[in-house]
């Protein structure tokens, strides 16, 4: 099995995550590369952040201002699951490969568990997991096709954690 390292920040006021919920999302990063073949070791860093936390982040790296629920910030040039790794890709200090970012609005994982009927740890990972494909190159934005592809990939991750939708 190869070994990912998945650093987690937490720099929200008031929503207090649990060790549980993070390890679950830690997880969801490893069996999402698994799934999904990554080839070799990777980091990737998930901030939690508040509504005005990833708002700020919004406005400085996208030059918009308004709050989100997840913000993802590939390192890697891919598309649907599919890309060349080399050499230069590799961090020299720890032989990892630097896959992204993921910054998470716990306020907006709060609401928005309440609003689909399932647990935070659940909307916090499926926020993970949907970020992670992001890192991956799939995207959802212009195309009905590709956005089936990556709900797709997130489900069946999603389904190898045993996280349902009544989670």
């Amino acid at each position: 099995m190869i070994e990912h390292n998945i650093n987690v920040t937490r720099s929200q006021r008031g929503l207090d995550i649990t060790l549980r919920t993070i390890r679950l999302m830690k997880a969801c990063i490893v069996v999402g590369l698994e799934k999904e073949g990554f080839p070799t070791p990777a980091h990737v860093e998930i901030t939690l952040t508040d509504d005005d936390g990833i708002r700020a982040i919004n406005y400085a790296q996208r030059n918009i201002d308004s709050a989100t629920d997840v913000l993802s910030f590939p390192q890697l040039d891919w598309h649907d699951g599919q890309g060349d790794i080399d050499e230069l890709d590799f961090d020299p200090e720890t032989g990892r490969v630097p896959l992204g970012d993921i910054v998470i609005s716990t306020t907006r994982a709060h609401a928005q568990a309440r609003e689909f009927g399932h647990s935070f740890a659940r909307e916090c990972c499926f926020l993970t997991v949907h970020s992670l494909m992001h890192l991956l190159g799939y995207d959802h934005v212009d195309d009905e096709e590709r956005r089936a592809l990556m709900r797709e990939h997130e489900e069946a991750v999603l389904s190898l954690m045993g996280l349902t939708r009544e989670d």
